[in-house]
């Protein structure tokens, strides 16, 4: 009986560590596997595509995607309420935080949005931009969208 309950207890604790280190394992999601989706026009300017999404699990807050502008597009004003990394990948690109200038970005960029800044960030008019967006969730939300870019702030330089 001894040997019985021994040989149980082994099998409950192997079951355990193995569901445990499934918990962390590392988890590939394959190029193409997730079909990108265009950019809402209630928070987008302008042809955008956001692919390649992500959100990590919990703990963890961080998500995003690849986000890609035709010439001329761009999105809405918007704020994070624990900031955005943009990297962009191609194309020239443009950012403004609210009252400073727009300001050009391209491959290799890296760009930090502090916590709460009011900006918007697109393509430049005659060329497309791709970026690859991560921002971290606060109590579930990443991002506020408010209004629209107009073409004149667009234009401003």
């Amino acid at each position: 009986m001894k040997a019985f309950a021994a040989t149980v207890a082994s099998i409950a604790l192997v079951a355990s560590t193995a569901a445990s280190q499934s918990d962390q394992a590392v988890a590939v999601t394959r190029a193409g596997s997730q079909p990108s989706v265009m950019g809402p026009a209630s928070s987008f300017t302008g042809a955008v595509r956001v692919g390649s999404r992500f959100q990590a699990r919990p703990p963890a807050r961080a998500g995003g995607g690849i986000v890609t502008f035709e010439p001329g597009a761009r999105t809405a004003w918007h704020t994070h309420p624990l900031g955005q990394t943009l990297i962009v990948t191609a194309g020239a690109g443009l950012v403004q935080h609210w009252g400073g200038p727009v300001q050009e970005i391209g491959p290799g960029d890296i760009v930090w949005i502090p916590p709460g800044v009011k900006h918007w960030h697109g393509a430049a008019a005659s060329a497309g931009m791709t970026h690859v967006a991560i921002a971290e969730a606060l109590d579930g939300k990443a991002v506020d969208w408010l209004e629209h870019v107009s073409d004149e702030q667009y234009r401003r330089r």
